[in-house]
């Protein structure tokens, strides 16, 4: 198939995508608005949004979250918050966020709570506060370059087809192999139906596409930011959505974003989101991994490749020639490295390779020059530029083996995969110079106090945090009483999972310019729910299910009938659980990776037998409120595996420095994966059910075993397998 197959002629666009906010007035309608009458306050905006919910109604810990949040803003100071299951954060947040000058941006994790903050509680909130404010308040979406239309990009499809995805290397699809025809023309259709409805967009914003188009197909029409060649050198930088999508979130009341651009933005000395006072961050908890995954950059034989392709036409053969051999020259270390962190140097293949990507992407960079006004074609030439200056920044970082980089080999199990990759060891110190400046921070997640303090996640976040007090006279007691290790749960009377002796809330730290609060959660967890700990079990010790966890998951399957959403530390052990409910049982039993999970998680809902097993996209992704998941099995205590390479090279930090590097980075980490595991159950106030921990270390592991129990909501606690069995069959009767 040609090229003409795929682009078709170039590309004019008729239809001006709009510039303001949804539902906004100008800048200065909004202004004069705002100064009609007396300001509402945070509280009474909360009241009016809950007011406006049939039989809606004040939660405590919703109204104590606003008035702290109005009061960090008004002293300027940074809040970090708990706010469990159920307290309806977003309208805590949202309602004094609307008493601010200028945008006030809201970060978050995942597409899931971007969608329901964007068509769900922004539109409602909207409607509500239109009379206390006396205009409708705004708000807008913005996402990084790549998730829009490019319309450069589109008319330039017709050249880029044939040498950027005709002939992708074999590795860059799964698979491998060369493109065949019959794909070329799949693609081609798809760019078609792109150009299509590239005329009737108004924000060319990818998840608008229905239906979709793959991965391959988008790359054809959108830019990443750092090809852009900007709005004032872009033929169609008049048009463009991207830069309609900044104009709109510089006119809205509140800004939704996400971690990731949020991370690129602090990068970028904070130039992509609009100038604001109030940062909110939703799902704070996966901040700091995302800003580290910002800051991570790979070298990959096939980028090497496609980036000396795209760039030929502006080089002397020979530099072009030096790229090649380069890419050569690092798929061959590669080959011969094993997988894993790097600690004692690049090997010297990899050296080797990474010196000469420098001297040739160097010497390519020099060749092109500058990209000027009056280019034939600016936006291509950008492109390369691009390109080339990450793969040369990369390898000069790679060589450089600074002691705050992380390097590592990866590999994927079918071979198709093999880079170099490079990482930050720390994110602490960009965020402390990046993300508190000139602006009120409110972080804010249902786990963000491990072991009952907030401590290790503020000096995560880039806090300066003090450290932990001396236990209280009455906390020294209650420990002598139920003994080293020994939840309070199993003292006479007491029958909470975690170490504190009532459901309290954490108790607040503080730290210079910043301070902390649990506002707690309207669910009853000790009364709704049960925190089983198989503490009979041999601790697991091989990879995969032991056959003891697996008799002890049949046992407590079978008395539920079903009903489970089954947490696996490893994808073996899914497979081998849901292999044995399926020969011993007749409940059927769906597994990730079987099918699209969304229709995996619909079917759970629907199928009242059924059990959902998978590994950790579940662990966070699955709410399913009701009947449907009345049992939460988690098979061990999810500690980064050995061979995650950051998470070795902290910990391996921390132990360099006379600490314990298990207690201070691997600890830490599974208190946050536990705590969203087991916060899987108990989604509504009517909910009921248990958590099994098939992991007796929960229970015997004196030095982090209570720790872990602190990070948990308080359910009740057990270890008596007979005890979690009888209430699981009297739910099965319910």
């Amino acid at each position: 198939m040609g090229a003409a197959g795929v682009g078709g002629a170039g590309y004019r666009r008729t239809v001006t995508p709009p510039r303001t906010a949804t539902g906004s007035a100008t800048p200065s309608a909004r202004a004069k608005g705002r100064r009609r009458g007396a300001r509402p306050s945070g509280t009474e905006l909360l009241a009016a949004a809950v007011g406006a919910v049939p039989g809606g109604a004040e939660r405590p810990g919703q109204l104590q979250m606003t008035t702290a949040i109005e009061e960090c803003v008004a002293g300027g100071e940074h809040l970090l918050v708990q706010a469990g299951t159920g307290t309806g954060k977003s309208l805590a947040y949202l309602a004094p966020a609307l008493t601010v000058d200028g945008p006030v941006v809201v970060s978050t994790a995942t597409l899931a709570l971007q969608s329901q903050l964007v068509d769900h509680d922004l539109p409602r909130l909207a409607d509500a506060v239109e009379p206390v404010l006396g205009r409708r308040p705004t708000f807008a979406v913005l996402k990084g370059r790549h998730h829009y239309l490019c319309l450069a990009r589109l008319d330039n499809s017709t050249e880029e087809e044939p040498e950027d995805t005709l002939f992708d290397a074999p590795a860059a699809r799964p698979g491998g192999g060369t493109k065949w025809l019959g794909e070329a023309g799949r693609l081609g259709k798809q760019v078609e139906r792109l150009r299509d409805w590239a005329e009737k967009t108004a924000t060319g914003d990818r998840d608008e596409l229905d239906p979709g188009v793959d991965d391959q197909a988008w790359r054809l029409v959108s830019m990443p930011a750092r090809e852009c060649v900007g709005a004032t050198r872009c033929p169609f930088g008049q048009e463009c959505f991207a830069e309609a999508s900044r104009a709109r979130a510089r006119e809205a009341d509140i800004v939704v974003t996400n971690h990731s651009l949020l991370a690129v933005d602090m990068l970028a000395d904070r130039h992509i989101v609009p100038p604001h006072k109030l940062l909110i961050v939703d799902e704070a908890h996966e901040l700091a991994d995302r800003v580290s995954s910002a800051a991570q950059a790979e070298l990959v034989p096939e980028l090497i490749d496609r980036t000396t392709r795209r760039a030929r036409t502006l080089l002397r053969p020979e530099t072009a020639e030096a790229l090649t051999a380069a890419g050569d020259a690092l798929a061959v270390g590669l080959a011969e490295a094993p997988a894993g962190r790097i600690t004692a140097g690049l090997p010297t293949p990899l050296r080797e390779a990474c010196t000469l990507l420098d001297a040739a992407t160097r010497s390519a960079l020099d060749a092109i020059g500058d990209v000027k006004s009056d280019d034939p074609d600016p936006v291509r030439k950008q492109q390369a530029k691009a390109a080339l200056d990450e793969l040369s920044t990369t390898a000069q970082r790679l060589l450089e083996e600074g002691d705050h980089d992380v390097a590592w080999v990866e590999k994927n199990d079918s071979g198709t995969r093999r880079a170099l990759v490079v990482a930050p060891l720390s994110v602490a110190g960009t965020l402390a110079t990046h993300l508190y400046d000139e602006r009120t921070v409110v972080a804010t997640s249902a786990t963000l106090a491990l072991g009952g303090r907030f401590d290790t996640v503020a000096r995560a976040l880039g806090l300066d945090a003090p450290p932990p007090a001396p236990p209280t006279p009455a906390a020294a007691a209650l420990a002598a009483r139920t003994g080293p290790g020994r939840p309070a749960a199993e003292a006479p009377g007491r029958r909470l999972a975690s170490d504190v002796t009532t459901n309290a809330v954490v108790p607040a730290t503080e730290g210079p310019g910043w301070r902390s609060l649990d506002v707690g959660s309207p669910f009853d967890y000790a009364r709704q729910g049960i925190l089983y700990v198989a503490a009979h079990l041999p601790r697991p010790s091989v990879s995969g299910l032991p056959e003891a966890a697996g008799e002890e998951l049949l046992g407590l399957v079978g008395a539920l009938g079903g009903r489970t959403l089954g947490l696996f530390s490893s994808r073996r052990a899914a497979q081998q659980a849901a292999e044995l409910v399926r020969a011993r049982t007749d409940l059927p039993v769906l597994l990730q990776g079987e099918e699209a999970l969304p229709l995996l998680v619909r079917r759970f809902r629907e199928e009242r037998e059924s059990c959902l097993f998978g590994v950790m996209s579940l662990w966070q992704g699955v709410d399913v409120p009701g009947d449907a998941c009345q049992l939460v099995v988690i098979d061990r205590l999810p500690f980064p595996r050995p061979d995650e390479p950051l998470a070795a090279a902290r910990a391996a930090a921390v132990d360099a420095g006379g600490g314990s590097g298990f207690s201070a980075v691997s600890v830490p980490i599974a208190a946050v994966r536990l705590a969203q595991g087991v916060g899987r159950l108990i989604r509504a106030t009517g909910d009921r059910g248990v958590v099994a921990v098939l992991d007796s270390r929960l229970e015997t592991a004196r030095g982090y075993g209570p720790f872990l129990r602190r990070s948990l909501p308080p359910f009740w606690y057990t270890t008596r397998p007979e005890v979690a069995r009888g209430a699981l069959e009297r739910l099965a009767k319910s």
